[in-house]
């Protein structure tokens, strides 16, 4: 056994895979080129300089230049500035840092800042770390607390039974305190590392210290430099292994701390230019490559590339000088080769000759999923995956090797305007180098992020060898003898592998050999305002069409006059189609010349067709085309009424990574299609791809997208429904996942279905009552039961302000052209906790193809606590909020500030998504929707037959609390009764994501609520009010407004002159109180206090009080006379006293009374707990002093009895009338706690506190509580989460 284990060496070549594209037989011939003097920029999710082979090149220079964060997510705002005291600093966290001695700063001047280590944490390692603290900080702690808790609550039970007031509250303290405990550990929340961030300049160059260690002793934390200029990271620890690097800006004000977002961009470098001295085969595909590390990915949006890290990536990559740019990065786009981002790449590709390799996208076998910028962006090459037998065995472990193939998932041509969109194809997966944080140092991932770094090293190994020639090249040059010596993989259609697998020696030798001016020209070609010739749907293939297609020479930068003028090219145009006509020559010269192409494709068979007009020169026919048309012709299947509209196909046979198209125009009148597969193996289970895309123009084809990755069991069937658009072409693939071994034979139908509502959208006004929609069964008979189903309802803004200035050095394109910001502030109120979605509509679902830099929304709650941030793609991007009061800050980035100006007013959606869904009642008559009878049920419509339905508005008890005029419900119809057609109608598949919609939308526009009527007994009192004698309405209000100037001036004067006339006038008695309660120079009137507190006490017969309370819940029918009648007994004497009241006044007084003895209830518990927490402040404060030598001891022992003897009887007082964790007495109960050494209780009130009010202030009060109780544990994480949950100012963008 042991002799046969070691026959076959491990394959290690396949692990990071060079033999397949001629890379490692290029190495062997040219040992030197091995990318030396080649500078990659990996934009990416930046690149760890720690990792495994990220050190050195092979001629020993650093292999990692720069470590740029284009994003913003890891800046710290270091705009305040402080000087040390005693070499101390007070940090913003709170901390008090200390300044090493060795530290030199000639201005004395530090730039502090804070920063919460999770936002810039990966994902994956804050999840982690998350874990490991609980399990190591927080349970082990916990668990001892809780315990010992539990202990003191069973002993105590055991041992009192005596049901007194004291052991009352000594055994809710105790169950407060294991209350507490459990609480905290279900609401147990790391808020994660909290570090002080410092920045100075220390007469030669700025550095930045970060307080790493959290402990304020910064001689044991790292100082760095920018990284370019002297390569210095730090780390965050060993248990997080975070590398770090940092750049500082703006003269200091600024400190961006960049790591990696996530372990791609380290994957993605490793595969590039990996370096491993020692064990050669472990090296990327240029070891002698050096890189810019460019973080594009923000981790504030889970790692997403934003305009705005782009735009600067670009603007590092050509201050740099970069030779090659890999980006393995795309998205979906609406409209291909446009907009601001792919504007700024084709800027640096075009003038400053920079290579742009980037991933065409993981979003195959569908054609036309290409990504952009990789497959839709002419100045851009596109690399697809593709899979060899060596990579299956050494990386997959596959029991057997496969012939090779293009991955499954690979994006395939062509664009949507008619460009190939795969330009070459490179090894897909690599077992390559991952950060340090992963705690691995390799990993295995898969996609055309791994191809374009293959590619993107490839084309570095090129360069480097005509550099070390001095031959001369050009973008366009480079990608010509890629894609003119690329090897066609067998069986692998042109759309998946593009011009073929790369081939590094070969192409190294094309332009050796090919160095004539021609070859360095590039060649625009347009059809229109596309760039091929693809025709799609029906309509463009029923008849010959002619195309007018323009050449155009493009030259590199910086081309003499001379050469342009001296230009005279002899081309030969070639098609090998017949159904593809052409002109035979074409005379190009510096200019735009047309020629005319006829395609006709009648006679074509049904499926896929493709071809090119090739363009020679004929002095060079061997070199391949200087450029090419690309020409797609599409051709439909049809399906009618014969067919019952299905398509049905038997005993098919999948090998592995098989797939087969079928194209189909689908009937008028179709709205879905259902796909049934059964499989006819018995002894084979299989992983099938079902995908279908419908495009339309200037839509992403994510806009009308299925997709079901699924697997198929021996003799299983599975069937999948998905919306379609009628006549339109759709494509429906159905592919053997590659890696599924053993073929296997399978049933598969396709069956179309059609109910078509008259409108694509319901828009529906509240105010219109009663909605009419029609719907039709377009195809067969289908069985409806429509509904309308409200998900969520939408709420309008528009900006506070709109502020716009340049922004900073960061920001500034070459010849100096500054891009500008606006930032517009929104504010909005969440009724209740609940999911938001926010968005703006004008920018959403743009971002490649946008003409606006960026978009960054941040929202904040009314602490400028950051609760969540999003951009272009809304429903990415939804948060939980609670209730409170919140604002949004959008900044939106442009080069031109009029464009800007532009958007000043621009308004902005917050989508709250209903805790229960609502619906709306549908009719199938008007008479009946308007009498509010019988709801339409389940019914049958046969073919072509028109039924309307009536859609009635939603009840005004049932709109979401805070919806109102201006905003509208948003939901969806529904009309199949099936559960299939249900599902097609309810949209898109998971994979369209971002672009996900419902199939018939609706919007319920609300309008202003019904008035209400006003009590009956308000009318009466304005009635009584108008009887009143003028003169004692002047008394009345002049008496007002005594009371209400007594409390702004600071004198007694007007209370003792208000007392002597109103001596019963309780109003007057709680004025005082509020007064002395509320003065600056309280804890010196506490006396004062509880004597008012007593006067408004005296003021309120507690025994009427009593008795109506009581009276409320009486079930006898005669009860509300009773209680009218003994409030009317209760306040009778007092009106007595007052002769200058008449009798009409006084029996409007009694009547009033009795609906005013809610208040005065009110009133004592708020006069209670007031003389309450003046009597605590007392004993707080005498508790404070106690450690002082007192003259007289005895005397103030005696009094702080008495004081705690009033306390207790106010608080037994409280409790008879209130809840203590009612609002009005929490603070009370919570000093009262204090004062009897009750932490347990006072804790629990305190939290109770923060719940009604978050500030900082009882915050602190629950910290101080924590330590008291030992739980230094829960006082520590709160601790920090204090600069976390109160930043001094709004974070940066």
């Amino acid at each position: 056994m042991a002799t046969s284990v070691t026959e076959e060496p491990f394959p290690f070549h396949g692990l990071l895979p060079k033999k397949e594209t001629g890379a490692a037989s290029f190495l062997c011939r040219y040992p030197e080129y091995d990318g030396r003097g080649v500078l990659i920029a990996i934009l990416d999710t930046g690149v760890d300089p720690g990792a495994p082979g990220m050190q050195v090149t092979t001629d020993g220079k650093p292999k990692i230049v720069d470590i740029i964060d284009t994003t913003g997510s890891g800046d710290v705002n270091t705009t305040t500035v402080v000087e040390p005291k005693d070499g101390e600093i007070i940090g913003l966290s709170g901390r008090v840092l200390k300044i090493p001695e060795n530290w030199t700063n000639p201005s004395g001047r530090y730039h502090i800042g804070i920063k919460n280590g999770y936002d810039f944490y990966p994902k994956a390692l804050k999840e982690r770390i998350q874990k490991e603290r609980k399990e190591k900080i927080w349970d082990p702690v916990h668990r001892v607390a809780l315990a010992e808790a539990c202990r003191k609550q069973e002993e105590f039970d055991g041992a009192n039974n005596c049901p007194s007031q004291a052991n009352k509250l000594i055994k809710e303290e105790l169950q407060s305190q294991v209350e507490l405990l459990n609480s905290f550990e279900k609401k147990y929340s790391d808020p994660g590392p909290v570090y002080d961030c410092l920045v100075w300049h220390d007469g030669e160059a700025w550095r930045a210290c970060i307080d790493s260690n959290e402990d304020g002793e910064l001689s044991k934390s790292t100082v760095l430099r920018n990284y370019k200029e002297a390569q210095e990271y730090g780390s965050f620890g060993t248990a997080e292994m975070l590398n770090y690097s940092v750049n500082i800006y703006d003269d200091g004000n600024l400190l961006s701390i960049v790591t990696s977002g996530g372990a791609h961009g380290t994957h993605v470098g490793s595969i590039a230019a990996g370096h491993f001295p020692e064990e050669p085969e472990r090296n990327g595909i240029a070891p002698g490559a050096q890189i810019l590390s460019v973080k594009i990915g923000d981790t504030r949006l889970s790692t997403m590339e934003t305009g705005t890290g782009l735009i600067r990536a670009m603007i590092e990559v050509i201050n740099h000088k970069c030779d090659l740019v890999n980006y393995s990065y795309g998205e979906a786009t609406h409209w291909p080769n446009s907009g601001r981002i792919c504007e700024v790449i084709n800027e640096a590709v075009w003038k400053h000759n920079i290579i742009y390799v980037s991933s065409a996208g993981n979003n195959g076998p569908c054609l036309s999923t290409v990504g952009c910028p990789g497959g839709t962006t002419s100045s851009v090459i596109g690399v697809g995956a593709y899979v060899s037998p060596d990579m299956m065995v050494a990386e997959y472990s596959l029991r057997e090797k496969l012939p090779a193939n293009q991955y499954t998932w690979s994006s395939r041509g062509p664009s949507a305007d008619g460009a190939l969109g795969v330009s070459i194809s490179a090894p897909g997966g690599a077992i390559a180098s991952v950060p340090n944080w992963t705690l691995r140092g390799t990993q295995l991932m898969n996609g055309t992020s791994m191809s374009s770094p293959n590619a993107c090293g490839g084309i570095a190994l090129i360069l480097s060898g005509l550099k070390a020639n001095n031959v001369n090249y050009t973008v366009h040059s480079v990608r010509r003898a890629l894609e003119n010596t690329a090897v066609k993989a067998d069986n692998i259609e042109v759309f998946a592998q593009g011009h073929g697998i790369i081939q590094v020696d070969k192409a190294y030798d094309y332009l050796v050999q090919n160095t004539s001016f021609a070859n360095k020209l590039g060649f625009t070609v347009t059809v229109g305002n596309n760039r091929g010739i693809y025709l799609r749907d029906p309509v463009q293939v029923a008849a010959p069409s002619d195309h007018g297609v323009g050449i155009e020479p493009v030259f590199p930068e910086n081309t003499e006059n001379s050469e342009k003028i001296s230009l005279q090219l002899h081309l030969a145009l070639t098609s090998n189609s017949s159904w593809v006509q052409c002109p035979s020559h074409l005379e190009l010269m510096n200019q735009c010349r047309h020629i005319n192409i006829r395609v006709d494709p009648r006679g074509l068979r049904e499926g896929l067709h493709y071809t090119e007009v090739c363009g020679y020169d004929i002095a060079s026919p061997n070199a391949g085309p200087l450029f090419r048309v690309p020409i797609t012709a599409v051709i439909a299947a049809k399906v009618n009424e014969s067919s019952h509209y299905d398509l049905a196909f038997t005993d098919v046979h999948f090998k592995p990574g098989q797939i087969r198209r079928h194209f189909i125009e689908v009937p008028e009148g179709a709205t879905w299609a259902e796909v049934t597969v059964c499989s006819c193996s018995s002894e084979v289970s299989a992983k099938f791809v079902l995908h279908a895309v419908q495009l339309v123009k200037q839509r992403a084809y994510r806009s009308h997208e299925f997709y079901k990755f699924c697997s198929l069991l021996e003799k299983g069937t599975l069937t999948e429904a998905f919306p379609v658009l009628s006549g339109k072409a759709i494509e429906f693939c159905i592919a053997r996942w590659w890696a599924s071994l053993s073929d296997v034979n399978i049933d598969y139908t396709i069956s179309f279905h059609g109910i078509v509502c008259t409108a694509p959208q319901l828009n529906i006004h509240a105010s219109e009552g009663i909605n009419r929609f029609d719907v039709q069964s377009s195809l067969k008979y289908e069985d409806l039961a429509p509904c309308i189903t409200l998900k969520s309802w939408v709420q309008t803004l528009r900006p506070l302000s709109a502020k716009t200035k340049p922004l900073g050095s960061r920001d500034v394109l070459p010849n100096n052209r500054q891009l500008y910001e606006m930032i517009l502030t929104y504010n909005f109120h969440q009724p209740k906790s609940g999911e938001v979605t926010p968005s703006c509509p004008l920018l959403c679902e743009l971002l490649y193809e946008s003409e606006f830099d960026s978009q960054l929304w941040i929202i904040f709650d009314q602490n400028k606590r950051q609760m969540g941030s999003g951009d272009a793609y809304p429903h990415q991007y939804s948060m939980k909020l609670e209730k409170g009061d919140y604002t949004i800050r959008l900044q939106i980035r442009h080069e031109q500030i009029s464009d800007l100006e532009r958007l000043k007013d621009l308004p902005f959606i917050v989508s709250h998504r209903l805790s229960n869904t609502l619906s709306l009642d549908i009719h199938e008559n008007h008479s009946l929707a308007l009498l509010g009878k019988k709801k339409s049920s389940n019914l049958t419509l046969s073919p072509k037959y028109n039924q309307p339905f009536f859609v009635t508005s939603l009840p005004d008890d049932k709109i979401p609390k805070g919806a109102g005029p201006g905003c509208y419900l948003s939901g969806s119809l529904t009309l199949s009764k099936t559960e299939l057609g249900k599902k097609a109608g309810q949209s898109a598949a998971k994979r369209q994501g971002k672009f996900k919609k419902d199939v018939i939308p609706v919007h319920y526009y609300l309008i202003s609520p019904p008035t209400k009527t006003k009590n009956g007994s308000k009318d009466k009192e304005k009635d009584s009010e108008k009887e009143k004698d003028l003169k004692e309405e002047f008394t009345e209000a002049l008496r007002d407004l005594k009371i209400q100037w007594m409390t702004k001036l600071d004198s007694g004067d007007i209370y003792n002159e208000l007392k002597e006339t109103y001596p019963n006038y309780l109003p007057l008695y709680v004025a005082r109180l509020h007064q002395l309660d509320a003065e600056k120079e309280r804890m010196k009137r506490l006396n004062e206090i509880v004597e008012a507190a007593n006067a408004v006490i005296s003021h309120i017969d507690q025994t009427a009080l009593a008795v109506y309370i009581a009276m409320k819940t009486d079930p006898r029918p005669d009860a509300a006379f009773i209680k009218k009648l003994i409030v009317f007994t209760s306040i009778g004497h007092e009106l007595d006293k007052m002769p200058q009241i008449s009798k009409q006044s006084r029996d409007w007084h009694c009547s009033l009374e009795c609906s005013d003895m809610d208040k005065q209830k009110s009133t004592l518990i708020d006069a209670l707990c007031r003389k309450g927490c003046a009597l605590a402040d007392h004993l707080l404060h005498t508790q404070e002093e106690d450690g002082a030598v007192s003259s007289d001891a005895e005397g103030r022992e005696e009094e702080g009895e008495s004081t705690l003897d009033s306390l207790t009887e106010t608080f037994w007082e409280t409790t008879k009338w209130t809840d203590l964790f009612d609002n009005k007495v929490l603070t009370f109960a919570y000093k009262h706690a204090l004062v009897n050494k009750m932490y347990g209780r006072g804790l629990k009130f305190a939290t109770k506190l923060v719940e009604e009010k978050p500030t900082k202030e009882n915050w602190k009060n629950c910290i101080q509580l924590m330590k008291l109780l030992g739980w230094t544990h829960c006082a520590s994480f709160t601790e920090n989460w204090l600069p976390i949950m109160y930043p001094p100012d709004y974070c940066v963008f």
